[in-house]
C-alpha cells in the first residue's frame, strides 16, 4: 500500500472516525482504523461493536492495500506533522510508514483480515433531512438523556416518525425533552431508540449546513449517510415511555418571560446553590410566581440569594422548588427570545414551551421544597 494525502484531508477523516474506536476493550483490533484503498481514495473504518464509522476520501493512490494501525497514535502523529503533502505506505516488514518534510515514522499494524464487519443493514425505513436540521434536533434534546445504565432505553433518544412529523424525546426519570419538525418528504410512521452515545458522535460528525443526511432504520441498526460518511449503530431493545401520557396538556400557573433573563438569573443563583458546604446535598432554586413576577432563590450554609424578575403572568401564584441545573440545560438549548414557563402544583411537572409555535417542549420533575 502507498498513498499521498493531505495532512488536513487525512486528519478530517480521523477525526471522524476516531469516535468509535474502542476504547476498553479484550480485542486490540478493534483499538485501530482499518485502512482501504479503491481507486484514487482510500476508506478508514472504526468500529466497537456498537458504533461503527466509515469515512471516505479522496487521495493520490500509487500502490493498493490493506491495513489496521492503532488509532491514537496514527492520529496523533498526523495531528502533529507539517501541514503538507503526506506520504503513507506499508513495508515489506508490515510497517506502516508515515514520511512529511524528513519526517519518518514507522507503526506496527494488525492483520486487516481480523477486523469486524460492520454490520449489513437491510433498511424497513428511512428519512431525508438537512444536516444543519439534525444537529440542532440532537442539540435540543441530547441533554436530557439518562447515563444511569440500569434502565437502558432511557440512555437513548427516541426517533419518532408519526403523520409525517419527526420527533425526538429524551428523558431521565427526572426531566423530558422534545423536539418536532414537520419533514418535508412523505414517510412511514416508525420508531427507534438511538443509543446517546451515538447521537453525541453524530453530531460531531454533522455538519451545520443544508447538506443531506439520510436515516435508515431497520429491525436493530441504524444508519446515519452523508456524502463521505456513513455511521452504523445498534438500536436499543425496550418499550420506550409513553411521553405523551405524562406531559400535562393544562397548566394552574403560567408565565411569559425573556428567556435570557431567566437564564441569566438562574446562572447567578445557581452559584449560591452549588456552593453548598455539604457537598452532597443538593439544594433546590426556589420560584416564586406573583402577579406580574417571579422571585428566584436558594438559601443554604454558604449564604442566600434571591432575584426578581418583572414578567407577563396568568393563574394562581405558586412555590415550587427545581434542580436549577435541569432548568438551565433547557434554557441553554432555546434560541428563542421569549418563552413560556407553565406549573400546575408545587410537586407536579414544570413545562417550557415557546411562545410562537410548538416544536419544543421540556419537562421537568420538581424537588419538595423544606418548610
Amino acid at each position: 500500500m502507498k498513498i499521498v494525502c493531505y495532512k488536513d484531508t487525512i486528519l478530517k477523516a480521523i477525526n471522524s472516525v476516531v469516535k468509535a474506536v474502542a476504547s476498553k476493550t479484550t480485542m486490540p483490533i478493534l483499538e485501530g482504523i482499518l485502512i482501504q484503498t479503491n481507486d484514487d481514495e482510500i476508506k478508514l473504518t472504526t468500529y466497537d461493536l456498537e458504533i461503527g464509522i466509515e469515512y471516505v476520501m479522496k487521495c493520490e493512490v500509487k500502490e493498493h492495500g490493506n491495513v489496521v494501525v492503532n488509532a491514537i497514535m496514527f492520529s496523533e502523529i498526523i495531528r502533529k506533522l507539517p501541514d503538507t503533502e503526506i506520504h503513507i505506505s506499508l513495508n515489506s516488514n508490515n510497517l506502516l510508514e508515515i514520511e512529511c518534510e524528513g519526517a519518518l515514522y514507522k507503526l506496527t499494524t494488525m492483520n486487516p483480515d481480523e477486523f469486524p464487519e460492520l454490520p449489513k443493514i437491510e433498511v424497513e425505513n428511512s428519512i431525508d433531512m438537512e444536516q444543519g436540521t439534525l444537529k440542532n434536533m440532537i442539540r435540543k434534546t441530547i441533554f436530557a438523556v439518562s447515563t444511569e445504565e440500569n434502565r437502558p432505553i432511557f440512555t437513548g433518544c427516541l426517533l419518532e416518525v408519526e403523520n409525517n412529523k419527526l420527533n425526538f424525546v429524551a428523558v431521565d426519570g427526572f426531566r423530558l425533552a422534545l423536539r418536532s419538525i414537520y419533514l418535508q418528504n412523505k414517510s412511514n410512521n416508525f420508531s427507534a431508540v438511538i443509543p446517546g452515545k451515538t447521537l453525541n458522535e453524530v453530531n460531531k460528525i454533522l455538519s451545520d449546513s443544508f447538506e443531506n443526511v439520510k436515516i435508515g432504520i431497520s429491525k436493530n441498526q441504524a444508519l446515519f449517510e452523508m456524502e463521505n460518511c456513513k455511521i452504523v449503530t445498534r438500536i436499543l431493545d425496550g418499550e420506550f415511555l409513553n411521553y405523551k401520557s405524562v406531559i400535562p396538556n393544562s397548566w394552574e400557573t403560567r408565565i411569559k418571560v425573556n428567556k435570557n433573563n431567566l437564564q441569566n438569573s438562574f446562572e447567578r443563583i445557581s452559584l449560591i446553590a452549588a456552593s453548598s458546604v455539604e457537598k452532597e446535598k443538593k439544594y433546590p432554586v426556589k420560584v416564586s410566581v406573583d402577579i406580574g413576577k417571579v422571585v428566584i432563590s436558594c438559601t443554604n450554609q454558604t449564604g442566600d440569594a434571591k432575584e426578581e424578575l418583572y414578567v407577563s403572568s396568568e393563574g394562581k401564584n405558586i412555590e415550587a422548588g427545581f434542580n436549577p441545573r435541569y432548568f438551565l440545560d433547557s434554557l441553554k438549548s432555546i434560541d428563542e427570545e421569549e418563552i413560556y414557563v407553565e406549573l400546575g402544583s408545587n410537586i407536579s411537572p414544570c413545562l417550557i414551551k415557546s411562545v410562537e409555535n410548538n416544536d419544543y417542549v421540556y419537562m421537568i420533575l420538581p424537588i419538595r421544597l423544606k418548610d
